[in-house]
């Protein structure tokens, strides 16, 4: 019997530790970056990407450094300009015809289910890239704190991490 008590309730801290570990709360004072597609045509989606992945490897090398939001904000508001020009060599270079805007500030955010948590829509401070006519899908992430940086990281590295707990372990080691 108290095997059977100590299997139910290792199983519901288990259950609440393992709930709690996957959400991911973005915090009040976040700097987000958008790249929002000129529409949902393939090459559009692929643009985007592309602007993306080239404008985040640089804002990853000078906010990999700040330690507080306003540290990040000077960091943001500094760059713009290089920024900008990063975007338009990407465009050029890859011989993309498009327009694009590119606006530090308060800018909207449509609410967005992801990892199983829904983000409220509003305006949030954020660096949005919008290529032409801005129609298509977006991609965003968190700058500050650097949560789509580390992303990023995952991404490229792609490695998996294995996450053991204690309990689970337990329960393997006596009931397997």
């Amino acid at each position: 019997m108290k095997k059977v008590i100590f299997v139910m309730i290792a199983v519901m801290i288990f259950s609440i530790l393992n709930a709690k570990s996957e959400e991911l709360i973005i915090p009040k004072e976040a700097i987000r970056f958008r790249v929002i597609a000129n529409s949902n045509e393939q090459q559009d989606q692929e643009n985007k990407i592309l602007v993306r992945d080239h404008i985040q490897k640089e804002m990853t090398q000078d906010l990999i450094k700040s330690e507080s939001v306003e540290g990040a904000r000077n960091t943001l508001k500094n760059n713009l300009s290089k920024y900008e020009n990063l975007v338009s060599n990407t465009l050029q270079e890859n011989n993309i015809h498009t327009t694009f805007q590119m606006n530090y500030g308060m800018n909207y955010f449509p609410e967005k289910v992801y990892k199983g948590v829904k983000y409220e829509e509003g305006y949030y401070e954020s660096l949005v890239v919008t290529l032409g006519n801005g129609l298509g899908n977006n991609w965003w992430c968190v700058l500050f704190p650097p949560l789509c940086l580390l992303e990023a990281e995952e991404t490229e590295e792609k490695t998996e991490v294995e996450y053991k707990f204690f309990i689970t372990e337990l329960i393997d080691k006596y009931f397997k």
